[in-house]
């Protein structure tokens, strides 16, 4: 058997498309992340359904606020699941000029210490 500490994770590749546009001004509506994320909510791994999936946001687009600043954190998974939609997001943001980052995942500081 295999030692689970030698098998390889696959890493997240995600960005965030950031509530402020390249002139610093604060994207509106305020509900923004929310609604496309809401949009977006059908777009999930097979069998991850169930009787209140269409109450949850997808794991490949949810919101989450960064810095004060309202986001949405996109996983390139969507892509591979549907072109159109990942190509939907992306879009969204370029059409209303808003910041695109790639997502960086740091390690908690008491990690770094073990």
């Amino acid at each position: 058997m295999a030692d689970p500490k030698q098998i390889p994770k696959k890493l997240a590749r995600e960005f965030f498309i950031q509530g402020i546009t390249s002139n610093g001004r604060t994207f509106r509506p305020s509900d923004w992340a929310e609604r496309l994320c809401g949009v977006m909510a059908c777009f999930r791994p097979e069998g991850s359904g169930g009787p209140n999936a269409h109450l949850k946001y997808s794991p490949y687009v949810r919101p989450t606020v960064l810095n004060g600043i309202k986001s949405v954190v996109v996983n390139e998974e969507l892509r591979e699941i549907e072109p159109l939609a990942y190509h939907f997001v992306l879009n969204f943001a370029k059409d209303n000029d808003l910041q695109i980052v790639d997502a960086c995942l740091l390690p908690d500081a008491e990690t770094k210490k073990a």
